[in-house]
């Protein structure tokens, strides 16, 4: 409703544009129970079903902080959105409301969550399954300078690859597959890798498809040769570093900028004025604290 008091509802707007296509992005959407309720990506994970599968065994659920519902189920999918509403009015002409709910979106970004339960993958309680930490060879290990390293050694071929880089022969062990090893079997796994460095089990599986890769700190990953060969990571004119845009097209790549983010509302006025609104109109909106301005202080 926060549009509609401003008058800038999509009836108003559809009406002067019919061609106009008007995302609205809500934790819980348009319509329902909790449509006006406050809510954070936690609450939006709760309700999505989703949070219930996240964490280890014998602990409460957990929030992969708020990249999956704010971002990926929320801005993602609202994005997507966009797009198919963009390729759709190229054959109709005529625009359309996106009802983008973090609820939904989340949900239906898990799908595989859905799916997937009748074949075995996550008919095991929180954390005893295969890929939510329940089994030694999808896990996180810990190493002997408090790194750690990222074991995804789910196939076969890969698995065994893996347990010859520890040192160990797969004769001598429990079977793959055989869940009532698993916590086992991550005991011998977490005392192996706790007596190398993190360098060192990288140098002994870089290379190889035992897939087994250091977890970089946001600190490390510009430096790391394989994201410095891709150009992964940019720094900006502060010395800042962040991801490159991706996709990575091949005809038109995204050119990214150097320049520091800018503040929020550092270009409110310029932004407006470019549109036409008048700068006695622009007055009137800060003072009824519609929009606001934000200016960077000179570095003298």
């Amino acid at each position: 409703g926060v549009m509609e008091k401003l008058g800038l509802g999509p009836e108003v707007l559809l009406q002067e544009n019919p061609a106009l296509i008007y995302a609205r992005l809500t934790g819980f959407g348009q319509t329902g129970r909790y449509a006006k309720s406050a809510g954070h990506d936690i609450n939006y994970l709760a309700l999505s079903g989703v949070l219930s599968n996240l964490g280890r065994k014998d602990e409460n659920p957990y929030a992969p902080v708020n990249l999956l519902a704010d971002f990926a189920g929320g801005g993602v999918m609202c994005a997507l959105g966009i797009v198919i509403a963009l390729y759709e009015r190229a054959t109709s002409g005529r625009g359309q409301i996106i009802d983008a709910s973090m609820v939904e979106g989340v949900a239906y970004l898990s799908s595989f969550l859905w799916k997937s339960q009748n074949i075995g993958i996550w008919s095991r309680p929180r954390g005893e399954n295969l890929l939510d930490s329940g089994a030694p060879f999808y896990e996180v290990y810990r190493t002997s300078d408090g790194k750690f390293m990222a074991v995804g050694a789910l196939e076969p071929q890969f698995y065994e690859q893996f347990i010859k880089g520890l040192g160990l022969d797969s004769n001598e062990l429990p079977i793959q597959m055989s869940i009532s090893d698993w916590p086992e079997m991550k005991k011998k796994f977490a005392s192996i890798f706790a007596q190398k460095t993190q360098a060192e089990w990288c140098s002994i599986f870089d290379g190889t498809d035992a897939c087994v890769t250091p977890v970089l700190s946001l600190n490390d990953v510009a430096s790391h040769q394989h994201n410095k060969q891709r150009s992964s990571f940019i720094k900006n004119d502060q010395g800042e570093i962040s991801p490159r845009p991706a996709p990575l097209l091949s005809r038109t790549p995204a050119v990214p900028s150097c320049e520091r983010d800018p503040f929020i509302g550092e270009h409110t006025e310029e932004i407006l004025l470019e549109n036409g609104f008048t700068k006695q109109e622009i007055a009137k909106l800060h003072s009824d604290k519609i929009i606001g301005f934000s200016k960077p202080k000179a570095n003298l």
